[in-house]
């Protein structure tokens, strides 16, 4: 084994009773980074601070960025990234892509059935109550039809790795998941910096995630259509993930849209163009239900296109993801997951939940207001770390407020316990070294008429504040290229 006998890592402290993905129990390298740890050892940390701001100059000038909403005012910011990239072996990525295909296949059975015969409903498995006070449970799907039979195409699905050492879901997220395209980015910037450590190790690309995308959309395309025209709908260039949108139109080879392209003429979708109108048969969307046609939902909506929603209840068009899908997102109905993936595939979940309360339950809703200081509390229907409290980070009066709001609307709550995320070795502009930086993975997984995908990589995600446990970017989080060992690699 090696120890950190390296210039790059010598003022890299440890805590014992973090679980270091890099570092083991006793402080030596563990075998998959032996040779990466190595051949950063080869680096300064001079050099380093060098490479990191080219690596950072590359995201600037690529217009590589994410918008962050404060209470006063909206930042663009560019998306903060590590060089020292996270390894994960092919053992355990097997074990990871089959979880997240689990769940995807499940989640899309849970759809189906919640919007046609409601037999979990009704077989007393979920209760009706959880679904129908959800406000992204939408009554325009109930026996609708979507193309191919898919609802999630697309799911995030967020995952930490405890001190146990074992993978735990956090959450699933399958109504527009986004980070992809910083994936794709990382992987750029990392080998440009350092394409003599990157070819030393055999990792599964990234690279092909775009074109496995627009295949899974092709596979939906409505009946009696040939070859589909497919585009990417955005909100807009002010959207906080309008890069992604952006990036990914043009992998495919797409048209980017707005709503104000595209007009609906006899149940059909068209985008305008310089040479007269164009069918649109599949719509990868950015835009969230309530705005996608001011006819359907939200009457004040210019993002939308009036009329969509019928050519959808037609046939005439595929939305991916498919309206109403947030539902299964929803922390609440995570709960139950792994009761829905036991009654739609009859398996065990090869991926564990992490151990939720939701608030809705008298006896756990008793709990959690006794013993907050043990607790996340989190909203179940946020997202980007929005309207997290960590229980023993709070003051006696954020507690009394947590508690108050807690039980004012219960059913918007659940709780978790205060789970110890594994920690990576991470750079640190502040401190010109390396320290232990709390890692999640969000994994990306296809779902299209009989094909199936997930990206070999996903988005490490970072909490560059020291001791956060929150990961989001726009909570000032970070993130790292992640390489997925081929079968016939050694260490890397």
């Amino acid at each position: 084994m090696i120890t950190t006998n390296n210039q790059i890592f010598a003022s890299y402290q440890k805590d014992p009773t973090l679980f270091d993905e890099v570092f083991d129990a006793q402080g030596e390298v563990r075998e998959v980074y032996e040779k990466l740890f190595e051949l950063y050892g080869n680096h300064t940390i001079s050099n380093y601070v060098q490479l990191n701001n080219k690596a950072k100059a590359s995201f600037f000038n690529q217009g590589i960025t994410f918008q962050v909403y404060g209470e006063h005012e909206t930042k663009e910011k560019i998306f903060p990234f590590d060089l020292f990239p996270r390894i994960i072996g092919p053992a355990e990525w097997d074990h990871i892509e089959k979880g997240a295909i689990q769940r995807s296949r499940a989640l899309n059975l849970f759809l189906w059935d919640i919007y046609h015969e409601k037999k979990i409903i009704k077989d007393g498995i979920v209760p009706l109550e959880l679904l129908s006070s959800s406000a992204n449970y939408l009554h325009q799907m109930f026996d609708l039809d979507p193309p191919g039979g898919i609802y999630n195409h697309i799911s995030g699905t967020d995952i930490i790795k405890h001190a146990d050492g074992q993978y735990y879901v956090l959450e699933d997220n399958i109504r527009c998941p986004s980070g992809v395209s910083y994936v794709v980015c990382n992987r750029t910037a990392l080998k440009r910096a350092l394409f003599g450590v990157f070819n030393h190790c055999q990792a599964h690309t990234v690279t092909n995630y775009a074109e496995n995308l627009l295949e899974i959309l092709e596979s939906v395309k409505p009946q009696g259509v040939d070859i589909p025209n497919v585009v990417v709908i955005t909100p807009g260039m002010y959207n906080s993930a309008y890069y992604e949108h952006s990036y990914l139109a043009k992998a495919m080879g797409v048209e980017l849209v707005e709503g104000r392209d595209l007009f609906v003429e006899n149940d059909f979708v068209y985008m305008k163009t310089i040479k007269g109108p164009e069918r649109v048969d599949v719509i990868y969307r950015r835009v969230d239900d309530l705005f996608i046609d001011p006819l359907e939902f939200r009457p004040d909506s210019a993002l939308g296109v009036p009329g969509l929603f019928a050519a959808y209840r037609k046939g005439n068009v595929c939305l991916a993801n498919a309206p109403g899908t947030g539902v299964a997102d929803d922390k609440a109905v995570y709960t139950y997951m792994p009761e829905i993936i036991k009654y739609y595939l009859d398996e065990s979940p090869i991926l564990k939940n992490v151990h939720t309360y939701h608030c809705n339950r008298p006896e756990e809703l008793r709990y959690v207001l006794e013993h907050i200081t043990e607790l996340v509390v989190k909203p179940v229907d946020e997202s980007g770390g929005y309207g997290i409290s960590i229980g023993n980070r709070l003051s006696k009066a954020e507690i009394a407020a947590v508690k108050e709001q807690i039980k004012k609307e219960p059913r918007k709550y659940i709780a978790q316990p205060i789970m110890s995320l594994s920690v990576h070795p991470t750079y640190i502009d502040e401190s010109e070294s390396f320290e232990q930086r709390h890692v999640d993975l969000r994994t990306f997984t296809l779902l299209g008429k009989d094909k199936e995908f997930v990206l070999k990589g996903g988005l490490s995600r970072v909490a560059l504040k020291k001791g956060n446990l929150v990961v989001n970017s726009s909570q000032g989080g970070g993130s790292k290229d992640t390489w997925v060992l081929k079968n016939d690699q050694g260490p890397c």
